[in-house]
């Protein structure tokens, strides 16, 4: 039998503004995503790479064509339902967006806290795994004044999987740090991604890290098309229009 796309848009179109201001910014998007896989979206700025992730993701409603996340249409989709298909979903992005006032480990056990089926000592523990896992096991009660910003990303990766969610959207997780913080940083995904079986899809412009991903799919004026030739001399074999 064949398994069914994790993520799947057919004919996906997207617009902002209304009126004589709208302007589509989406254009014919038909991509399939499957379990466990790691897809590396990349592009130029302004390509619609973070508006594709941020409607795969649930944080905004597909206004046209199909998409299907988990077996669920998100197009025309309620504000209720949108909130009801993030539980699903783990999101990293540039900035940290840890809380400054909370340790570590209370950042983290917040990506328990939104499901509401442990208890406070079962989100402790949880959470100290899981910080544990990404090498912070001793840092678990610093404050994020206190970590350097290859160790608040890990923290924020740790609180977007602890949860063990299905897909993982990550938007220019590398982006604020150096050579080596990223590569850690990226390896704890893949490797925390590959051993929890969820879907990882990571918005980049970073080619150190395109050798983790499974596929990479290239984005131009809201288009999925094929990458220059320069860009994808390192990744043939890996560089694919869905």
């Amino acid at each position: 039998m064949t398994q069914q796309p994790v993520i799947q848009s057919q004919n996906l179109n997207h617009y902002f503004g209304s009126g004589k201001l709208r302007k589509q910014v989406l254009f014919d998007i038909n991509i399939k995503i499957s379990a466990g896989e790691i897809v590396i979206m990349t592009g130029p700025s302004g390509s619609g790479k973070t508006t594709l992730l941020t409607l795969m993701g649930g944080l905004r409603s597909a206004q046209s064509g199909s998409l299907v996340v988990l077996g669920k249409e998100l197009s025309g989709i309620s504000n209720t339902g949108l909130v009801k298909a993030r539980r699903s979903n783990g999101y990293i992005f540039q900035a940290h967006n840890l809380h400054g006032s909370l340790t570590a480990l209370e950042n983290v056990q917040m990506g328990l806290e939104v499901h509401g089926l442990f208890d406070k000592k079962a989100r402790h523990q949880k959470a100290a795994e899981m910080l544990e896992q990404v090498g912070l096991g001793d840092r678990i009660h610093y404050l994020p004044s206190g970590l350097s910003g290859g160790q608040k990303q890990r923290v924020a990766i740790a609180r977007a999987l602890v949860s063990r969610p299905k897909i993982v959207l990550a938007d220019e997780p590398t982006a604020a740090l150096d050579k080596k913080s990223g590569r850690d940083v990226v390896n704890i995904m893949h490797d925390l991604a590959k051993d929890q079986g969820c879907t990882i899809l990571l918005v980049t412009h970073d080619n150190r890290i395109l050798d983790i991903a499974d596929r990479i799919v290239y984005m131009e004026d809201g288009r999925l098309s094929k990458p220059p030739a320069a860009s994808a001399a390192a990744k043939v074999d890996k560089v694919a229009t869905p």
